[in-house]
C-alpha cells in the first residue's frame, strides 16, 4: 500500500476553511437552491405551499427543517422529467436507477452539473490518494447507472489514464491489470472480491499486483470487507459514497490519510440526520436517516432528499467538512426477525470475523409455522476449502451461529459451503438478501 497522501498545497481552499466560512457559503447556496427549485419545479412549490413555507423563510441553515422532504415516491410520481428545474433543452444527459420496483428514477444534468460532478469526483480521487498520471481501471457499470461515467469523468478531470472496461469480464479485468498495471481500481466491493479470487486462482500474490488504491461504493460494506479486500489485493480500500438522486458517486469520499469515514463535500451538499419515523432533525453524532439537499445542482436540485441510508454525522478530521459513519443499513431494507431489527451488514461483520470464511454470503429469509427463519449461506476461503473435514466445517458453522446469536440476538441456520458455491456478481451490486417469505395480503 503506497498511495500518496496529499500535501496541504494539493487541497482546495474550501477543504481547509473554517466552520463559519463553510456555513456562510452553505447558507448562500442553500437560499439559491431552494428558490431555484420553488420557482421552477411545480411539485416542490405545491408541497411548500401546502406546508405554508416560502423561500423567503430560509434565513438560517436551521430554517431548512421547515421545508418538506423529497422522497423516491416524488421522483417516481413525476417520471420522467417532472422534477427538472431547467428547460429540457438545457439538459445534456440523464441517468436513472435500476428501477427494481416501479418506474426507474430519472435524474438530469446540465453541462455545468456534469462539470461540477467531474470536479467532485476528481476531488474524491485526490482525497483517496490518486494523482494526475495514474492509471485508473473502472469496473463500475457504464450506461444509465451513474457509477461508470461518474468515475470516468472524474478520473479524466484529475488527469488519469482511464481504462473503461465496465463491469464483468473478470478474466479480462485481471489480464488488463497484469498488462496495463493500473494504480487505481473503481468497482463495487462485492465484485472486487470476485476479481481478487481470480488472482488467487491464477496463483498471483498481492505483492505482484500493481493496484495501490481501490475506490469502492454503490453498496454497504464494513471493516471486515475492507480488511478482506486489502489483504487479497494489497491496496488501500477507500469508501466512496453517492447516490443517483443526489448526483452519483462523489457526494462523499474517505481520505487516504485517515480512512475514517467518507467526507461529505459540504460546499455542494447539505446533510441532515433525521429520526426515520418522526422526521425530527437529530444532532451530530446521533444515528438516524441521512438526508441531503443539493446546493449547486441546476437541472434537478433535490431539497431534503430522504436517502433511507442509516448513519450518523461525525466531526471533521482530515478535511474541514463533516464525515458520515459507515452505512449500517437502510430504513427501508431493515429486517425485523422475531422483533429484532437486523441489517445484512451486521451479519456480514460476524462472517468476516472468521478468517476461514470469505466475504461472499447470502441471507435467506423464509417462514415456517408463522415464524421467520434466517439461513446464512457462506463460503470457505479458497486455500482451506478442501482442507477441512466435514466435522470441522460443521464447527465453523456453529461458531458463526453463536457469534450472530450473541452479538445480534437472532437464531440462524448456517450453511457453510465450499469455495465458489455462491453465485458471483459479475457487475453491479451483489444479491445478499433472498426473501422467500410469503407476501402479506
Amino acid at each position: 500500500m503506497t498511495a500518496k497522501k496529499p500535501l496541504p498545497s494539493d487541497l482546495e481552499s474550501i477543504e481547509t476553511a473554517s466552520r463559519d466560512e463553510i456555513s456562510a457559503l452553505q447558507l448562500q447556496r442553500l437560499q439559491w437552491s431552494v428558490r431555484h427549485t420553488y420557482d421552477n419545479v411545480a411539485a416542490f412549490k405545491a408541497k411548500c405551499d401546502a406546508k405554508g413555507v416560502h423561500p423567503d423563510d430560509l434565513k438560517t441553515l436551521a430554517d431548512l427543517s421547515k421545508f418538506p422532504f423529497t422522497t423516491k415516491l416524488d421522483l417516481r410520481d413525476n417520471y420522467p422529467f417532472g422534477l427538472f428545474a431547467v428547460p429540457r433543452t438545457q439538459v445534456v444527459r440523464v441517468h436513472a436507477s435500476s428501477g427494481t420496483t416501479g418506474k426507474p428514477i430519472v435524474v438530469g444534468y446540465t453541462r455545468q452539473d456534469i462539470e461540477t460532478w467531474a470536479q467532485l469526483m476528481a476531488r474524491s480521487m485526490r482525497a483517496a490518494g490518486a494523482r494526475a498520471g495514474d492509471i485508473c481501471q473502472i469496473a463500475y457499470g457504464y450506461g444509465l447507472f451513474t457509477g461508470g461515467l461518474g468515475a470516468h469523468y472524474g478520473a479524466e478531470k484529475l488527469g488519469c489514464m482511464v481504462v473503461p472496461i465496465s463491469g464483468g469480464q473478470t478474466e479480462k479485468q485481471v489480464q488488463l491489470i497484469q498488462d496495463f498495471k493500473p494504480d487505481i481500481l473503481m468497482a463495487t466491493p462485492s465484485y472486487t472480491l470476485v476479481i481478487a479470487e481470480e488472482f488467487e486462482k491464477l496463483g498471483i500474490p498481492p505483492e505482484e499486483i500493481s493496484l495501490k488504491i481501490g475506490m469502492f461504493g454503490a453498496e454497504p460494506w464494513g471493516e471486515g470487507m475492507r480488511a478482506e479486500i486489502e489483504k487479497k489485493l494489497g491496496l488501500d480500500a477507500i469508501d466512496i459514497y453517492g447516490l443517483t438522486e443526489v448526483m452519483g458517486p462523489g457526494v462523499a469520499c474517505e481520505c487516504i490519510e485517515s480512512k475514517d469515514g467518507p467526507v461529505i463535500w459540504e460546499d455542494h451538499f447539505y446533510p441532515e440526520i433525521i429520526h426515520p419515523e418522526t422526521g425530527e432533525v437529530l444532532p451530530d453524532g446521533e444515528s438516524g436517516e441521512l438526508v441531503f439537499t443539493s446546493l449547486t445542482k441546476q437541472a434537478m436540485p433535490v431539497i431534503r432528499y430522504r436517502t433511507r441510508d442509516l448513519t450518523r454525522l461525525l466531526p471533521a478530521t482530515s478535511r474541514s467538512f463533516r464525515r458520515i459513519d459507515r452505512i449500517t443499513g437502510r430504513s427501508d431494507d431493515m429486517l425485523i426477525v422475531r422483533g429484532v431489527n437486523v441489517f445484512p451488514t451486521q451479519i456480514e461483520e460476524q462472517i468476516l470475523r472468521d478468517p476461514r470464511l470469505s466475504g461472499n454470503y447470502q441471507i435467506v429469509l423464509s417462514r415456517e409455522a408463522h415464524l421467520d427463519q434466517v439461513e446464512v449461506r457462506c463460503e470457505l476461503q479458497r486455500e482451506i476449502s478442501f482442507q477441512l473435514s466435514d466435522s470441522e466445517i460443521v464447527a465453523v458453522g456453529k461458531e458463526l451461529q453463536h457469534h450472530i446469536k450473541t452479538n445480534i440476538g437472532i437464531s440462524t441456520r448456517i450453511t457453510v459451503l465450499k469455495f465458489d458455491s455462491i453465485p458471483r456478481t459479475l457487475a453491479g451490486k451483489a444479491r445478499r438478501l433472498i426473501d422467500e417469505r410469503p407476501v402479506q395480503l
